[in-house]
């Protein structure tokens, strides 16, 4: 890579925006499907697609069809008004989920979750219950109420005092979480599969307790998929992987295949919560993001995407289990569930993912030393071979 292009927008980004983010040596100016070219040229095989954002690889021609085709007729008009794309979306949505419920169309995930932590505590204000419980590792948001329902203090410094009412238990711990419930619990949230805590998946009993144990207090039960979501276990929604309905889901990230759009989607029991004026938000609901999301649940609809993600997620994960074999010293533990894998080290990561993107491989790594492998649903064992290729080589210097 050419330090010259990149310390040139590094100087640019330095002085006008705010250092929020530790950005890795490249500056990248375009994509497609499963590859990203930075401003020399070069290209390189993208196995994390923007925090699983670009699930169907970048930029996907109906896709970007859909875009050009909306933004020319209509970009906005507030929410005050009726428009169709919004309601086909949402029909959409219900129907390829629960069959009945209803939806609030937002900007993000953040978004997505504040809005069912105040679905959980209107309904749970009946009793006079507002307690949510959450769990350790867990990852919601940075949004206030998000960042409170998040169980890692990393992400909690500085900004004292939280939002009351927010308690931790184990993952994969029932009793952890009975102990926690009390009068003043309202609701329970949970990532089926933790991403940015490491890559950790439910147990199926888990969850079963979970739905039982909220079923008898007369709790809701939210399955935060954003990132676990639309495919990227192998299955539509992440809830179905485990057999276990919750009664909200809230997904974003792929939702409009790199668009922003938040999507808090509610059984019908609880969809009459939230009633005039309770919640809104000006852009919620993107006229341009809805038409992204229809046709990419539209492209979700095919059995071959999420055969692939399934077919190819076990091909990785045989690889790296060979990868494992062959240096156990330097590997711990593979994780995760279909193309959402996560490679714990027993060194730091950050640095192999900093000569991965060297070699042409972009990885990330999360809980300072767990790979994570978000590739979109468009790779095939080829390209398999060459990210374990390239992680080989590098895994093999160390070794030596």
């Amino acid at each position: 890579m050419n330090k010259k292009y990149v310390n040139g927008v590094k100087e640019l980004e330095k002085k006008y925006i705010l250092q929020t983010y530790k950005r890795q040596e490249a500056v990248f100016t375009r994509a497609k499907d499963k590859y990203v070219w930075d401003e020399t040229g070069r290209r390189y095989l993208d196995f994390f697609t923007g925090i699983s954002v670009c699930n169907l690889g970048h930029s996907p021609e109906s896709v970007v069809r859909a875009i050009r085709k909306q933004s020319e007729k209509l970009i906005h008009v507030s929410n005050h008004y009726y428009t169709r794309l919004q309601a086909e979306l949402s029909r959409m949505l219900v129907e390829k989920s629960f069959g009945a419920g209803k939806v609030f169309l937002s900007n993000s995930g953040a978004e997505a979750n504040e809005c069912a932590i105040k679905i959980a505590r209107k309904h749970g204000n009946n009793k006079g219950a507002f307690e949510v419980i959450s769990f350790n590792n867990s990852f919601h948001g940075r949004t206030m109420a998000a960042l409170s329902a998040t169980g890692q203090k990393k992400f909690h410094k500085y900004f004292n005092p939280f939002l009351k009412g927010f308690r931790f238990a184990d993952f994969n711990d029932i009793d952890s979480v009975k102990k926690l419930v009390t009068p003043k619990t309202c609701g329970i949230i949970i990532e089926p599969v933790q991403g940015e805590g490491g890559v950790y998946a439910a147990d199926k009993k888990f969850l079963q307790g979970l739905r039982s144990l909220c079923d008898k207090h007369k709790l809701l039960l939210i399955f935060d998929e954003i990132q676990c979501g639309l495919g990227r276990t192998g299955k539509l929604f992440a809830y179905r992987y485990f057999g276990v309905k919750p009664d909200v889901i809230t997904l974003a990230k792929s939702i409009a295949s790199g668009l922003p759009l938040g999507v808090t989607l509610v059984n019908e029991k609880y969809s009459g919560v939230l009633q005039y004026g309770d919640h809104g938000s000006t852009f919620g609901g993107c006229l341009v993001s809805c038409a992204a999301a229809i046709e990419t649940l539209s492209l979700l609809d095919s059995r071959k995407v999420l055969a692939n993600v399934v077919k190819t997620g076990r091909y990785l994960e045989s690889r790296l289990s060979g990868l494992k074999r062959k240096y156990p010293c330097i590997i711990k533990e593979i994780r995760g569930l279909g193309l959402m894998l996560g490679l714990e080290l027993n060194i730091d990561g950050a640095k192999i993912v900093e000569e991965c993107l060297h070699k042409g491989l972009i990885i990330n790594c999360t809980q300072g030393k767990t790979l994570r492998f978000l590739p979109p649903f468009t790779i095939n064992k080829k390209d398999v071979d060459s990210a374990v290729g390239i992680l080989d080589g590098i895994f093999g210097k160390i070794n030596n």
